[in-house]
């Protein structure tokens, strides 16, 4: 399941221009990845897995403890901590396999319906510090989420709601990548 190769530096979002030269240098420790990582040691084929994909940038395995059956986890082959740590490219990299992954995953497990859930940080249930999707096949009625039985509540236009917009927007202006905005993209109205 290999698709064509890609220079180290491309796989693990470097490329051209001034990045490129920092992104060479934090190849190695990327490439190598964390020590106790099992993430990177599943890459390094170290540590056993059920591989499902596998190209230059990501793999797809089974989930070792799943929540449903068919669970499986989009790792990135270098070791990047958490989602703001992973460069974009690898982000879109790993996006671009959701459909087609997904797809199979849901068919093999006889279902129609799936979660895509990124647990990134302590707080959101992150427990392996190696950036990592999951996929996770849902069948109607399997009551997986405990707050599914939770009542949502619309959103307030208040004064609250407008501060927290704005707060959103002020660091959407300041992104630590230096651009206020992807290309293409429009600032919208303030409410």
């Amino acid at each position: 399941l290999r698709r064509r190769a890609l220079p180290i530096s491309r796989r693990c979002g470097g490329g051209d221009g001034p990045a490129a030269a920092e992104a060479a240098a934090a190849e190695e420790e990327e490439v190598s990845g964390d020590k106790g990582c099992v993430f990177c040691a599943i890459v390094r084929g170290e540590s056993p897995a059920f591989k499902v994909y596998e190209d230059d940038v990501c793999l797809c395995i089974l989930d070792s403890n799943p929540l449903s059956h068919g669970h499986s986890l989009i790792i990135p082959k270098c070791h990047f901590p958490s989602l703001e740590a992973t460069p974009p490219p690898v982000v879109a990299a790993m996006c671009s396999k959701v459909p087609f992954l997904s797809n199979a995953i849901m068919k093999a497990a006889q279902c129609d319906s799936f979660n895509l859930v990124v647990n990134n940080g302590s707080a959101a249930g992150q427990v392996i510090f190696h950036t990592h999707f999951h996929i996770i096949p849902r069948k109607a009625g399997d009551q997986l989420w405990p707050s599914e039985s939770f009542r949502r509540r619309p959103l307030e236009r208040n004064q609250e709601t407008i501060g927290l917009v704005n707060s959103i927007k002020e660091h959407l202006c300041a992104s630590p990548c230096g651009e206020s905005q992807t290309e293409g993209s429009v600032a919208p109205k303030d409410l």
